[in-house]
């Protein structure tokens, strides 16, 4: 391949200029680069709201390339046709882009760097969405870890590279014809969501740094106690941006800086993440079956048309914490990670149903769904994942509640029904879900499902019974 020939950078959750490996590989030399996002099965297949929130995301960074000269170009159908015929029209002579670690992703990358050198292509993939390639963190035993402690301890001293600066792009002579975004449609599924959860949406690189910047000089000093309390504004809020890759893990990484233990729990949560898809690398049941295979025979609840089930994805379970995190879901899009282990537990152990209804709600619901993150995250409270002593965590929404929600802000930030004068995020849930579920600030407090103590002694005994 020659340098005068266009190099096509196929952009999938890598939606940034910054520390790009890919991307400065392919204007090395000031070869023309084609950016290309293309909307093929996986795309068509997201859930409403990680579909929205990625019409966003590519707004944003269309508008990020053409402020450095360059376009984004956008095709839909088969990622190789599409790839073939942009090859087509522009004589590019070389396709890069960064790796994907689900096995959807992988089976089709594979065919299609296949495809393409034995058409004299050259297709080269490239790391950056993660802070290790998954097979590079191996036990003494030559295995990959299955718990996350000796994970950490194993990689938490490695060497991370400095992020990458941003390339200076080279146009090529004669740009390939773009579908419009707008014809995609790609928010089509929220209706009138999302003019709600649109009020707390950043999208684009710009905003993850200024987010990151803003995390690493105010609050990442009292990460360790402050992140677990929900009312408060004590996270990174990274977890949207790492997810379509509108920040790097390394330029993460590198904005915790100091020994404090606010620094090294960040970091620990972005290993986590990495424990996530070192087991979706080399588990990939974890996405869509028990991790645990001796799980396959528990007697979850499968049924996800049941009143229980309906009233938990409503965020009417007559459970403060858990109703307020659920509506938290619907106006924002996101929900507090304590939140999500809270929610999580109630419904696949006080009320015992299976964890794959969960997953694929918040599948359907969360602008910053990750399909590793979510998959582990919903095993491991489950118990069906990665967790040492599964049924003995029970989480109790009530005392969990009064640890990390003491005078009940964030409760009353979320529930409108029983107060006087409701918040304006608490009425914001009414104007976010569907008309067809009914639903008025001026109902009356649900009543519980059940009993907490009673639901806690239920899991027990089922889980104990499984045992012996």
């Amino acid at each position: 391949m020659t340098e005068t020939k266009p190099c096509i950078l196929w952009f999938r959750r890598d939606l940034r200029l910054d520390d790009h490996p890919a991307l400065r590989a392919a204007a090395e030399g000031g070869r023309p680069v084609i950016p290309l996002y293309i909307r093929d099965h996986a795309v068509d297949d997201l859930g409403a709201a990680p579909k929205w929130r990625l019409g966003l995301g590519l707004e944003a960074f269309a508008a990020t390339l053409k402020g450095a000269g360059s376009r984004l170009i956008l095709r839909a159908g088969p990622a190789l046709e599409v790839l073939e015929e942009v090859i087509a029209q522009t004589g590019a002579g070389a396709v890069y882009w960064s790796r994907l670690y689900d096995p959807q992703a992988q089976e089709r990358d594979s065919r299609v760097k296949a495809a393409l050198k034995d058409r004299g292509v050259e297709a080269k993939s490239f790391a950056g969405h993660l802070l290790y390639e998954p097979w590079t963190v191996e036990t003494q035993q030559g295995g990959f870890y299955k718990v996350y402690s000796p994970m950490w301890r194993a990689v938490k001293d490695r060497e991370i590279a400095k992020p990458l600066p941003r390339p200076a792009l080279t146009a090529p002579a004669d740009w390939p014809a773009s579908d419009r975004l707008d014809d995609w449609a790609l928010g089509g599924a929220m209706r009138r969501g999302a003019g709600v959860v649109g009020e707390h949406v950043k999208p684009g690189a710009e905003a993850a740094h200024r987010r990151l910047g803003q995390f690493a000089a105010h609050r990442l000093r009292n990460y360790k106690a402050d992140r677990d309390m929900v009312a408060e504004d004590g996270t990174s809020g990274m977890s949207q941006y790492l997810s379509l890759g509108e920040i790097s893990p390394r330029e993460c990484w590198h904005a915790a800086t100091g020994s404090g233990q606010g620094a090294e729990t960040f970091r620990k949560e972005l290993v986590w993440r990495e424990f996530a898809y070192h087991l979706m690398f080399h588990t990939p049941r974890i996405l869509d079956a028990n991790w645990r295979e001796d799980w396959d025979a528990f007697p979850w609840n499968e049924d996800a048309r049941r009143k229980e089930v309906i009233a938990w994805k409503q965020g009417r379970t007559g459970v403060p914490f858990v109703d307020a995190a659920m509506r938290e879901m619907y106006v924002t899009g996101t929900m507090h990670n304590r939140a999500r282990m809270i929610v999580a537990s109630y419904l696949t152990k006080h009320l015992m149903c299976h964890w794959r209804i969960g997953q694929q709600w918040f599948e359907d619901c969360l602008v910053d769904w990750d399909p590793a993150s979510n998959a582990m995250g919903w095993q491991w409270t489950a118990g069906s994942g990665p967790d040492a002593a599964p049924y003995f965590r029970i989480f109790n929404p009530e005392t969990q509640a009064a640890k990390f929600d003491p005078d009940g802000t964030y409760r009353r930030r979320w529930l409108a029904e029983g107060q006087a004068r409701p918040t304006r995020t608490a009425l914001s849930y009414f104007d976010a879900i569907p008309l067809r579920w009914g639903l008025r600030p001026s109902d009356p407090p649900p009543t519980p499902l059940i009993a907490l103590e009673e639901g806690r002694k239920r899991a027990l005994e089922t889980y104990q019974a499984r045992e012996t």
